[in-house]
């Protein structure tokens, strides 16, 4: 592991606790000092800027680790139910690894979440031409979106351990119209929930849909896979797609299908009814945009539970389909088929070409503003 230049933020009080190799999901037992509050240590250097590393330790010993680059989530190490400590999150302990350009393990997504069919959209009479990055569509923000880009950064851990990551994406970046100013606030919180607020102004009519892509795994270890993982989710319908993963248009029933997660069921139980797995948008059951609980995950051996809150109207569920083993932990352990899954909150895919779907325009003068909680804790 590559050796941090550590630097002290604002730290509010120690304690001891068994922490782990948390990049590696990993359990380990060594014992030693931890402080509350957030620090910042070196983490190298792309596109002539510094990139930095944070660190989030709440009251119960919980470290949830974020760099400014593209705003990932590195790790999230806490205890299961034997007070084992291990990482719920794939990712790496050292930029390289992202560098190399995995599937958006932990990453900030923008300016468009999920895909846009053909990388085309008009917004009045104007046709905008994006990166076709995924097949014949456009995945992500393009070729260079906001997962791959240095944020400025800021933080403060008066009572809680928070970061502030800023960016601007200037006016026709990977194609998108309008100056935006993006800022987006992590908290950790003491009751073990991150807390992600995003916020963005533009100058130009244009289209946003803001989530981050952290891969989860709940058992702490990627050797496992997650096909044993409870989940529901608050959703009555969902959104087919072609075989280029662009929804229809249509809004079909979950209801007794291999999509119903309305009541709890293993990821595994009938996704072979899945073609491909699962990689679609879900129809949350919300009628406004309040921060509601709409998706909970949970593993049995370890204990642990997932709960997700949103003011979004959908979040896609992806299973983990494409990780194939030839991505490695920073121990060098292949991340294979199913090691991990995503529960994207977000605003539907396509969206620009879908009238019928919630709008994703943004205008000058507006704000965009939206908050996801994922909240952890241990069944005994």
């Amino acid at each position: 592991m590559k050796k941090l230049h550590l630097f002290s933020l604002g730290l509010l009080s120690m304690s001891s606790l068994i922490i782990s190799s948390c990049n590696d999901n990993k359990t380990t037992t060594a014992t030693m000092e931890t402080k509350t509050g957030i620090t910042k240590a070196a983490f190298g250097e792309t596109d002539g800027k510094e990139v930095f590393l944070y660190t989030l330790t709440n009251a119960k010993g919980t470290q949830v680790k974020i760099t400014n680059y593209g705003g990932i989530v590195t790790s999230w190490v806490a205890a299961d139910k034997d007070g084992k400590t291990s990482s719920i999150v794939l990712g790496f302990d050292s930029l390289s690894g992202y560098l190399a350009k995995p599937p958006y393990f932990g990453a900030l997504i923008g300016r468009y979440g999920n895909r846009i069919a053909k990388g085309k959209f008009k917004l009045d009479s104007t046709e905008y031409t994006l990166a076709t990055n995924n097949d014949a569509n456009h995945l992500h923000g393009g070729n260079k979106g906001f997962d791959k880009v240095v944020w400025e950064s800021s933080t403060s851990s008066d009572s809680t351990a928070v970061l502030v990551l800023s960016y601007t994406s200037k006016d026709m970046e990977e194609g998108y119209p309008g100056n935006l100013k993006v800022d987006v606030t992590y908290t950790l919180t003491d009751d073990d929930e991150l807390k992600i607020e995003y916020n963005a102004t533009t100058d130009k009519k244009t289209v946003l849909n803001l989530t981050n892509h952290s891969y989860f795994n709940l058992t702490g270890d990627v050797s496992n896979s997650v096909l044993d993982h409870n989940l529901t989710i608050d959703a009555d319908r969902y959104t087919p797609v072609d075989k280029g993963l662009i929804p229809t248009g249509e809004l079909k029933a979950v209801k007794g299908g291999p999509f119903d997660f309305t009541s709890v069921h293993k990821i595994g139980e009938r996704i072979d009814s899945v073609e491909g797995g699962y990689d679609h948008n879900f129809v949350l059951n919300k009628t406004d945009s309040s921060l509601k609980l709409i998706a909970t995950l949970s593993e049995d051996k370890t204990g642990r539970k997932l709960e997700v809150f949103t003011m979004e109207p959908g979040v896609q569920f992806y299973s983990g389909n494409f990780l194939d083993g030839s991505i490695k932990t920073s121990a060098g352990k292949p991340i294979n088929k199913h090691g991990g899954l995503c529960l994207e909150t977000q605003h539907f895919p396509d969206s620009p070409n879908q009238p019928s779907f919630p709008t994703t325009t943004l205008l000058p003068g507006q704000k965009y503003h939206t908050v996801t909680v994922y909240k952890l804790s241990v069944n005994k």
